[in-house]
């Protein structure tokens, strides 16, 4: 109100003060959307389910966000690929070879490849299987990958 009366000593102050709450609102829209970057790559990585110690250490709005994310990409993946969907999340590099070893850690019962064949996984059995079958399991840590 002082500048609109003709203190034009202050129009300086006002403007000086108006860049700086543009350049703090630019500072904080970045780093809003360097965490909405890195939560996203979250997914990748981790899955659908994120370590409690990870979820920790995010705000309320950040895990709604994660979830829809999660279920959008979900909805995605079950369009793309047929009738059993497509699992982006499974291969992030490609495989130098579509086969495995895998040594069974723990038993898990009878398991089912493509082609119809049944094998039973027993603890400290080994098995050549389909990488893109088997990587679930090796997540779980029902298998082990032979690395020779």
């Amino acid at each position: 109100s002082e500048a609109k009366s003709g203190r034009t000593d202050l129009i300086f102050l006002i403007r000086f003060r108006h860049c700086c709450l543009l350049r703090n609102q630019r500072c904080l829209l970045a780093y809003l959307y360097d965490r909405l970057l890195r939560i996203r790559a979250l997914r990748w990585e981790y899955g659908s389910v994120l370590p409690n110690t990870i979820q920790f250490h995010m705000s309320a709005e950040e895990v709604e966000w994660f979830n829809r994310y999660k279920k959008s990409l979900a909805t995605y993946m079950r369009s793309v690929g047929g009738e059993e969907g497509l699992d982006l999340t499974q291969d992030i590099k490609p495989p130098k070879s579509l086969y495995i070893e895998v040594r069974c850690l723990k038993d898990h019962g009878e398991f089912e490849i493509d082609d119809g064949t049944t094998i039973l996984l027993k603890k400290n059995s080994q098995h050549f299987l389909p990488r893109w079958k088997c990587e679930q399991l090796i997540r779980q840590g029902v298998l082990e990958h032979i690395l020779s």
